[in-house]
């Protein structure tokens, strides 16, 4: 009996996940419905492609719309219709409400779906699909406008018994007022935007002498993306929980609560890892926050899919934070717990059907995390990265692994949008079986042609601290060491490396072998040592700045012995290819491994169950002397692409070492570029609005020599 529940419990789960999304039933009043036939998605990227899957399974044509450097991508091939409505520029195309109307109009669409970002929480847009009579896929304006303004959720969640953490709310905004008002609640104390959101204008000022600086950058961002810089002030909480719970709610007065998720680990206050449930919670917790959550919405009569974020210290007290009126980046661990399809519920309840089930009916299954892949340098304070996917490889997506993704093989990752590649989302009997099973998805998601978060969140999802779901928002900064260990490449991993590029040659000689027919050929495969000239070669490699040799001697059996930092080690080993994926099974010492490899030019990348490494074959001396030399090393030099926001000095000033410099916008985030030593301003070639490529330098300093 015990046997057969043990091989049976997966299929059991997964039957009554299948059970639940299958036997959803939906009432039908049809004199309050408006069907929805053909539908836009005002967005791009992940949720456009997201959305248009359940569309296509509920038989809705597609209407994307798209900016000129999405002219090919993922999210107008998998559409119906695709209309162009501007240059790159969100502002000039995304978040353009008349050339999205347009569209609307011309394709006969009867409703919109916003996603998230650009126009999914604007006010302004749900009035005029509203006098337009669009179906808005969203809440009513109404709810978007109580909720998007901070101070305003406040008191409605107060009279609406939601718990709410102590602040300054008020309309006086002048910098002697919001001073003063942080000073009676206390240091450390939260700057936030009213209209914020995604960490945007919000800023932690730990004492009251950096106040008036984190005061003005978080205008400045705030200003920036949302038109708005009126701040409010609050009690910042010491090592919190960022847990939050997804509610839907209907036309006819039903609502519901899906559990909750834990959003904790954040990375410049943007969430990188989230999982449902929220771990360490008991079924106490768990009910209250949920009802807490309904009756936020229910005080703003709220319809669709929405998430009301809490902050919740270490003995579990909760506090409203504030109300996401959309659909969320980390919905699926809410649909993967639940067995339901939260943008079916969506486009249902915006055409008139009330929910399908009641509290009593939606019940919690297993356990999901969900991991975002970034384009980004985890290394570099994690500045957000753009380039090609030269290779991309995934796990295979399955009932319990899914892949939410807008690029394929080949796309570009854009500067000016979210450097989001990937969501990669997976589900478990129970969060350990969630949790392995995203450690080995992680070490299956491959990709070269710019910096990625995979080997971070990898490292992330195998600490100790993590493991037993002690999880804060100050996670990372409390666990940096350990998070970001000195990884010293090894003997083994240069036996790897090389391994790979012997191999990769012989494969080659024998496709070209092949290709000629020529058997007497000398690149033919039994002749490959002396090919060499020599049994034993010296192959160079590099792995960051330092260089290394292995001396490889060819063996009669096909196997190498290799000779690397005073260590002689025995190497066998084949590549096998299945698509895209090439597997070199590996032996050194005996020791058998298994790695996945894709060469591209001068890099060599290894991927493995613990992360990936990246070799070059080192240029010669004389190629390397061909390069452009470094500038000055004061000069101020743009870390990756973007638009100069505001420039602080002209030519002639004097600056100190720490001085802002200038202000950049990249990847919707923005960057104080400061002096990196004393000096005086040679040349500010650049003006503000310009565009500038990577390590362009902006600002040329004459650096001030100490005596």
């Amino acid at each position: 009996m015990s046997g057969l529940c043990r091989g049976t419990l997966t299929n059991i789960f997964k039957s009554y996940r299948s059970a639940i999304w299958n036997t959803v039933r939906w009432q039908h009043h049809d004199s309050e419905q408006r069907p929805i036939s053909k539908l836009l998605i005002a967005n791009r990227g992940e949720i456009a492609c997201r959305v248009m899957k359940t569309a296509r399974k509920m038989g809705i044509q597609t209407v994307a719309v798209y900016s000129d450097p999405d002219r090919n991508s993922m999210h107008v091939s998998m559409a119906d219709e695709a209309y162009n409505i501007g240059p790159a520029a969100s502002q000039q195309s995304y978040l353009r409400m008349d050339r999205v109307l347009e569209v609307c109009h011309k394709s006969g669409a009867q409703a919109i779906h916003p996603g998230y970002g650009f126009l999914s929480e604007n006010v302004e847009f749900a009035q005029l699909l509203a006098k337009e009579d669009i179906i808005f896929v969203g809440p009513p304006a109404s709810a978007i406008r109580d909720m998007g303004i901070k101070s305003t959720s406040k008191h409605i969640m107060a009279a609406a018994d939601v718990p709410i953490i102590g602040g300054y709310h008020g309309e006086e905004q002048g910098d002697d007022t919001l001073r003063e008002e942080a000073r009676k609640i206390g240091f450390p104390v939260m700057i936030k935007a009213v209209r914020g959101g995604g960490g945007k204008g919000m800023r932690i000022c730990m004492t009251e002498e950096e106040f008036d600086v984190q005061l003005e950058s978080a205008r400045r961002e705030a200003m920036k993306s949302f038109g708005d810089d009126v701040m409010l002030i609050e009690k910042f909480v010491e090592r919190p929980r960022h847990v939050e719970v997804q509610v839907f709610g209907d036309k006819h007065g039903n609502y519901v609560y899906l559990f909750e998720r834990d959003c904790s680990v954040q990375r410049r206050h943007q969430k990188i890892i989230e999982e449902a449930p929220a771990p360490g919670l008991s079924w106490e917790v768990r009910r209250s926050i949920g009802e807490a959550a309904v009756r936020a919405a229910r005080a703003v009569d709220y319809v669709g899919a929405g998430t009301v974020e809490f902050i919740m210290d270490p003995q579990h007290n909760f506090y409203f934070m504030e109300m996401n009126t959309r659909l969320q980046v980390e919905h699926p661990v809410s649909e993967m717990i639940t067995g339901t399809d939260l943008v079916e519920w969506q486009l249902r309840v915006a055409a008139g059907e009330p929910l399908p089930v009641t509290q009593d009916e939606i019940n919690l299954m297993g356990h999901s995390f969900e991991a975002r892949i970034y384009a980004e340098d985890p290394n570099n304070s994690f500045m957000p990265g753009a380039g090609p996917l030269l290779h991309l490889s995934t796990p295979s997506p399955s009932e319990d692994v899914r892949i939410e993704t807008g690029v394929r093989e080949g796309d570009e990752v854009s500067v000016h949008y979210d450097p989001m590649i990937a969501k990669l989302v997976v589900w478990g009997q129970n969060r350990d079986q969630a949790l392995n099973k995203l450690k080995a998805c992680l070490s299956e998601y491959n990709i070269v042609g710019l910096n990625t978060n995979i080997t971070f969140l990898m490292d992330l999802a195998s600490h100790p601290k993590f493991v037993e779901g002690d999880v804060h928002t100050d996670f990372i900064p409390q666990h940096y060491d350990e998070l970001f260990p000195n990884k010293p490449v090894t003997s083994k991993d240069l036996c790897e490396a090389a391994l790979a590029i012997i191999l990769n040659e012989y494969n080659e000689n024998v496709r070209r072998i092949s290709k000629s027919q020529d058997p007497t050929s000398p690149f033919a495969p039994s002749v490959i040592p002396r090919f060499n000239h020599k049994l034993t070669r010296p192959i160079a490699l590099k792995m960051g700045d330092k260089e290394h040799e292995v001396n490889v001697t060819y063996k009669k059996d096909g196997g190498f012995t290799m000779a690397v930092n005073g260590e002689t080690l025995e190497v066998s080993g084949n590549l096998v290819r299945s698509d895209n994926v090439v597997t070199m099974k590996s032996s050194i010492n005996n020791e058998v491994s298994s790695a996945r490899v894709v060469s591209e030019g001068k890099e060599l990348h290894i991927f493995t169950k613990d992360g990936s490494k990246c070799f070059t074959i080192p240029s010669a001396k004389f190629e390397a002397d061909l390069g452009s030399g470094a500038g000055a090393t004061g000069d101020a030099v743009a870390p990756m692409p973007g638009v100069i926001e505001k420039i602080f000095v002209k030519e002639g000033e004097t600056v100190n070492m720490g001085d802002p410099l200038v202000v950049m916008i990249a990847m919707k985030m923005e960057y104080v570029i400061k002096a990196a030593c004393p000096g005086v301003v040679e040349k500010v070639p650049f003006q503000v609005g310009d565009n500038v490529a990577k390590n362009t330098h902006l600002v040329k300093i004459a650096q001030t020599v100490e005596s």
